[in-house]
């Protein structure tokens, strides 16, 4: 599978084999759901906090004896039932969401729905993105030059604010800053790259592809070994 290589100034300079093991792989709904909800789980943090009927305030006393008031038989004011009791079940910031993600899962879902977006001709390959210094204006003039690209042209609509992830191999102040005032965008390296950013945002921008590649086959490489 072949796909054209652009540079920053929208020209295409050439074209690029997309590894198969990456790139190639059938769409696994099943499997990516459950990456996705496991990392959206494992980043929550658990803010609601409801008080058990031990931590409550109030009396520990019974409100009335037993029998013989020809009322219902309570022991403590603290009860569930009781206004200003505990709560039964409710919320609590002690609560773990937390889910285990096995590594093979995590990468085959990575490169699922990488698949799926070239696929759909969602992912643009950039030779390689350079800002001699933070300006904003240089960021959006690269963008704008992606647009004349065909498939592109909606890239970066201001009603989409999730439109654009563009992904580096190395951290680059000058990039990030570059692009940081322009809401359709998050620059991040390749290496955290995740399926749950892939699928936030509708197109993908992989600067140096060649070296991205790299990366990314390193973490197949790991696990052969590993068997």
């Amino acid at each position: 599978m072949e796909t054209q290589v652009y540079n920053q100034k929208g020209k295409a300079v050439g074209s690029l084999a997309l590894p198969e093991a990456i790139f190639g792989l059938s769409w696994n709904a099943d499997l990516v759901h459950q990456v996705v909800t496991a990392m959206q789980a494992n980043a929550r943090t658990p803010i609601a906090h409801t008080k058990f009927r031990g931590e409550v305030s109030g009396t520990g006393k019974k409100p009335w004896k037993q029998k013989g008031t020809g009322r219902a038989r309570h022991g403590s004011q603290r009860s569930p039932i009781w206004r200003g009791g505990g709560i039964t079940h409710g919320p609590r910031n002690d609560k773990s969401y937390e889910q285990k993600i096995n590594k093979k899962m995590a990468a085959k879902a990575l490169f699922t729905v990488l698949s799926e977006k070239a696929r759909k001709g969602q992912i643009l390959f950039v030779d390689e993105i350079v800002m001699s210094k933070i300006k904003t204006k240089d960021g959006v003039e690269v963008l704008n030059n992606f647009k004349s690209i065909k498939g592109f042209e909606k890239m970066g609509a201001a009603k989409n604010k999730k439109g654009i992830y563009l992904t580096v191999p190395a951290k680059s102040e000058n990039i990030k800053k570059s692009f940081a005032n322009i809401k359709s965008i998050e620059v991040d390296e390749v290496r955290n790259m995740n399926p749950v950013d892939l699928l936030a945002y509708r197109f993908i921008i992989m600067a140096q592809p060649k070296e991205s590649f790299a990366f990314l086959g390193g973490k197949l490489e790991k696990k052969v070994a590993k068997k």
